[in-house]
This record gives structure tokens, C-alpha cells and sequence, in this order.
């Protein structure tokens, strides 16, 4: 019988903490989106539509790196703060090359590592569910 792949995100909406639960251990990896670096622009001629849509293209951006890992898997938990987790769930869901990986949204507070290490191992061992 396969083993399945499992990956836990807690997320908010400039970082992503990427959990992989393999048979005796976890392994930590995280994508940052690119505003998470981005200087606050001072300039006050740009307008409030022109700033929407450079962090919406940063956000589209980070989901993208978010979904070429999860296909991978075969089961993913998204949790986090923000409602970061709902938009990259509902981007996902409307794209037929997720349609066999079982995703879900959990709510969840900030977090430490260790935090977030218990809740991926509690979730898939079936706590959650």
C-alpha cells in the first residue's frame, strides 16, 4: 500500500511555513512571498488602485509557488491567522489538477514552530477530522 504524502501549510498572507509529515519525522520548509521584502513605497503620486494591484500580483505570485509544491501531495491541511488560507483554498479548488488531493482549512492562531509541528501531527493522526 502507498504511503501518503502529507503536508500541513500554516500560513498567513507574506509567509508560508510548509510542514511535510513523512513515517518518523517533520520537515520544515518556507516560502515567502515577495512583498514580505518589499520596502513600503513613499511615493504619493501612486494611487490606491495601481498599490491593489502590485500586492495582488504578489499574492497571485505566492500562491502559484504555493500550488507547484501541494500537487505533489496527497493530503494538505491549510491553516493560519489570516484569510490567506481561504483565497489559496479557493484557488485551488476551481483548478482540476487538485481535484484528487483532499484539502482542507483549519482556523489556527500565530504560532510557534513547535505549534505548528503538533497541529499537522494531531491533525493526520486524525484528531482533527
Amino acid at each position: 500500500m502507498k504511503t501518503k504524502k502529507r503536508l500541513g501549510i500554516w500560513m498567513d498572507h507574506s509567509i508560508a511555513h510548509l510542514i511535510e509529515l513523512t513515517n518518523d519525522s517533520m520537515v520544515t520548509k518556507t516560502i515567502e512571498s515577495e512583498s514580505k521584502g518589499q520596502e513600503k513605497e513613499q511615493d504619493s503620486y501612486k494611487d490606491e488602485s495601481f498599490k491593489l494591484s502590485k500586492e495582488q500580483s504578489f499574492l497571485s505570485a505566492f500562491f502559484k509557488k504555493l500550488s507547484t509544491v501541494i500537487k505533489d501531495y496527497d493530503e494538505v491541511v491549510l491553516f493560519g491567522p489570516t484569510s490567506a488560507k481561504n483565497e489559496l483554498f479557493n484557488t485551488l479548488k476551481d483548478n482540476h489538477l487538485f481535484e484528487k488531493i483532499k484539502i482542507e482549512v483549519k482556523s489556527a492562531d500565530k504560532m510557534t514552530q513547535n505549534e505548528q509541528h503538533a497541529f499537522v501531527e494531531e491533525y493526520f493522526s486524525g484528531s482533527y477530522n
